[in-house]
């Protein structure tokens, strides 16, 4: 008799909801209404799965900066790391307005197994004109490892704060 009771409530409620979104005007706009805004908002399809991105005009990791996509590359010869900021074809400088960002690499290590410590990069403009620029560098005796650095930049990029994680 309980059983009948419960599968009575469940049933009955399975009916009213079923109802609702049948006849409902609600169900839907509800339905409908996200996707076009989450196909025009970039930051709403990344939360949604991760989008791959390939290699960068200059061989290096192309990831997300803020609404821009960016490359990460690394001279270790000059010890020095390098943020270039590319168009949605991920091979075309874009210019944007930027006066400092800041990369800060998890510890990591070479092939050989020395540990490279973690590491926070000051990048500056390299290429400044009227108040853009594409690249920043930086430099750090660190990135002179032969490693695959992952890390995050942050920055105010053209009056937004902005941040990205980049993995080699």
């Amino acid at each position: 008799m309980m059983y009948t009771k419960i599968l009575s409530l469940i049933l009955a409620a399975s009916i009213v909801t079923g109802c609702s979104d049948k006849g409902g005007t609600d169900a839907p706009t509800t339905k409908t209404t996200p996707q076009p805004e989450k196909n025009n908002e970039v930051n709403s399809n990344k939360e949604q799965a991760p989008h791959v991105h390939g290699a960068g005009p200059n061989g290096g990791v192309v990831f997300d900066l803020g609404k821009h996509h960016a490359e990460f590359t690394a001279d270790h010869a000059k010890q020095e790391c390098m943020i270039l900021f590319i168009g949605d074809d991920e091979q075309t400088p874009v210019a944007v307005t930027a006066k400092e960002l800041t990369l800060t690499t998890k510890e990591t290590k070479t092939e050989e197994g020395k540990v490279v410590p973690p590491m926070t990069v000051k990048l500056v403009p390299q290429d400044e004109t009227d108040g853009k620029a594409t690249k920043f560098v930086g430099t750090d005796p660190g990135i002179g490892n032969v490693a695959n650095f992952e890390g995050t930049v942050l920055g105010e990029v053209d009056g937004k704060p902005s941040q990205g994680e980049f993995k080699e």
